[in-house]
């Protein structure tokens, strides 16, 4: 199974409003947006007890490292999956996509 990483960024985020937030190895749920009138491949990143920390990277100058951006993952994934947090950095927060939230038929 291939390994699938992306990472999840907000203003907040790279004003390092959030880094207490964020640990490694939490869960991040994602849900697409298909309404998001700037992104039709919009996917936001909650936390639960939070909510909405921001999206998945959706540019090659927001993405970090490997990730792919949502628009890779985006018919990848259902309506929901999850995430798992790897790092904290100050421009992001590198994430590897569960491998139970691929699609079967992309496994």
């Amino acid at each position: 199974m291939e390994e699938m990483f992306f990472t999840v960024t907000s203003p907040e985020i790279l004003r390092g409003e959030y880094q207490d937030l964020f640990k490694e190895n939490m869960e991040i749920t994602l849900i697409k947006e298909p309404d998001n009138k700037y992104d039709q491949e919009a996917i936001i990143a909650k936390v639960r007890g939070f909510g909405k920390v921001g999206y998945v990277a959706n540019s090659v100058r927001t993405r970090l490292g490997e990730s792919s951006s949502s628009g890779r993952i985006y018919d990848k994934i259902g309506n929901t999956a999850k995430g798992k947090v790897l790092h904290v950095l100050d421009d992001g927060i590198l994430c590897e996509l569960c491998q139970e939230s691929i699609l079967k038929s992309e496994k």
